[in-house]
């Protein structure tokens, strides 16, 4: 048996129901791998009534056959599934934040890539935080991982291209002795330093 939506069915949100909630806003949070944004996402989210924690790297993960690993150096393959990638969750979080979730948005944007998913998001406000924790608090968190995270990757040149190479928007965090609770407190407390429009 199949449920079949009646014509007259109306899919858009009345005015009544947009009153109830809270105006939607949405947070781009980025750092290398390691720095803690997966965690500090998930937190943030909660502090929400209405909100949503996109994974960036699970619209890679999807892929089963035919994904290019994320593997030095990167061919352009790799490079054609991350701008895919970075395409599919910003009109993700556009949808969910059309329909009044706050949205959190979380992967690693390097680079060009900050300001081009920054380029794809209508959300507004919108407020884009950077972890950056040190070099070698990231390499340990990711020694303390079960799974590998840099492989053949040095950490300390990725940190410092990471931070030499990416827009220098939002708000840029040292977390690096900070627990995620205190990261997004202190990212509530600085929302205004954290807002590109």
């Amino acid at each position: 048996m199949s449920f079949v939506a009646p014509r007259n069915l109306k899919l858009e949100a009345s005015a009544e129901q947009h009153q109830r909630y809270e105006p939607a806003v949405g947070f781009v949070l980025t750092g290398v791998m390691a720095a803690g944004k997966s965690t500090v996402a998930e937190l943030l989210a909660q502090r929400f009534p209405r909100s949503v924690h996109l994974q960036g790297d699970a619209f890679r993960t999807m892929i089963v056959n035919g994904r290019d690993p994320i593997e030095e150096p990167l061919g352009d393959e790799a490079f054609r599934q991350l701008d895919l990638r970075q395409r599919i969750a910003a009109n993700t979080a556009n949808e969910y934040w059309r329909d009044d979730f706050t949205v959190i948005l979380q992967d690693i944007y390097a680079g060009s890539a900050l300001s081009n998913v920054i380029g794809r998001l209508e959300i507004s406000p919108l407020y884009v935080v950077v972890l950056n924790p040190r070099p070698d608090v990231v390499a340990q968190r990711a020694r303390d991982r079960e799974r590998v995270d840099y492989g053949a990757w040095d950490v300390e040149q990725l940190c410092e291209d990471f931070v030499n190479e990416t827009s220098r928007v939002g708000l840029w965090l040292d977390t690096s002795a900070q627990t995620p609770d205190e990261t997004v407190e202190e990212i509530l407390r600085a929302r205004h330093d954290a807002r590109v429009r």
